[in-house]
């Protein structure tokens, strides 16, 4: 009777052990696959980054032709209450896009000024 108690609690704890192997494991796999699309959707943001400051330089270029300021305060305001609304209905927080929005923005004047500087005479 003692040794069949033993070896119940035996192969419980043994199923026990395996089950979390195959627990980890298979967590592993989830954590792995999880963090593959997020490394590929990073590599999308900083395409579409890319891109963005890309037609920010050609805005610069237009700018500076005809004598525009680089910095255009209603306009960021615009982008920036657009990009909030559209965050909200993504359910992203109103910080986190006025965040990255400022440091984006930030980017781009540095572009248009830069911009500015190598085609002044």
């Amino acid at each position: 009777m003692m040794k069949s108690i033993y070896l119940s609690g035996l192969t419980l704890l043994t199923c026990l052990l395996f089950s979390g192997v195959s627990y980890a494991q298979s967590g592993d796999a989830t954590l792995a696959f999880h963090r593959k699309k997020i490394d590929s959707l990073d590599q999308k943001l900083i395409a579409v980054l890319a891109e963005r400051e890309r037609v920010v330089k050609e805005v610069g270029i237009y700018k500076m032709k005809n004598n525009i300021p680089a910095l255009q305060k209603g306009r960021f305001r615009q982008i920036l209450e657009k990009n909030i609304k559209m965050g909200a209905e993504e359910g992203l927080s109103a910080k986190l896009i006025t965040s990255v929005m400022n440091a984006i923005h930030e980017e781009s004047l540095r572009i248009e000024r830069a911009v500015k500087k190598e085609e002044t005479p």
